[in-house]
C-alpha cells in the first residue's frame, strides 16, 4: 500500500531541498550564521510558505532574530533563484521562522537521559544495599 503525498507536500521538499542550497552557496551576508532549513509548510493556495529554519549555536527566537530579518530581506533573490529551478504557475511568498521544535526536543531528550541516569543510579545504591544486607 503506498502513501499518497498532497501536492503541498511535494513542492515543500523541493522547496526545502532548493532553499537550503541557495542559503548555504548563494546568499552572502556576513550577519548570516549556519542556517538548517528544517521544513517548508506551504498554504493550500500556494500563496505562502513558511520556512522552518534553525540557526547554529542560536537556541531561542530572540537569539536568532537578526538571522530571519536578513533571511526575510533575502527572499526576493531566493524567490527568484528557485523560479529558475522550480516550474510553478504561483511561487509562493516566503515566510522563515524559527524552528523551536529541534531545540524543545534537545531538552526533552537531555531530560530523559538525566532521569534514567538517576534512576539507574537509584536502582544501582539499592542493590549495593541489598548485597551488604545478605
Amino acid at each position: 500500500m503506498s502513501r499518497e503525498f498532497k501536492r503541498t507536500d511535494r513542492i515543500g521538499e523541493q522547496l526545502q531541498k532548493e532553499l537550503a542550497q541557495l542559503i548555504q552557496f548563494q546568499v552572502k551576508d556576513p550577519r548570516l550564521g549556519m542556517v538548517t532549513v528544517n521544513h517548508v509548510k506551504i498554504s493550500p493556495d500556494l500563496g505562502h510558505a513558511d520556512v522552518y529554519v534553525t540557526i547554529l549555536g542560536k537556541d531561542t527566537e530572540e537569539e536568532a532574530k537578526e538571522d530571519l530579518k536578513v533571511l526575510n530581506s533575502a527572499t526576493g533573490f531566493l524567490r527568484r533563484e528557485i523560479g529558475k529551478a522550480i516550474k510553478l504557475r504561483v511561487l509562493p511568498h516566503l515566510r522563515f521562522r524559527y524552528d523551536v521544535a529541534l531545540v524543545q526536543g534537545q531538552k526533552l531528550s537531555s531530560l530523559i537521559d538525566k532521569a534514567v541516569a538517576e534512576d539507574n543510579a537509584r536502582s544501582g545504591s539499592d542493590a549495593a544495599d541489598n548485597q551488604q544486607e545478605g
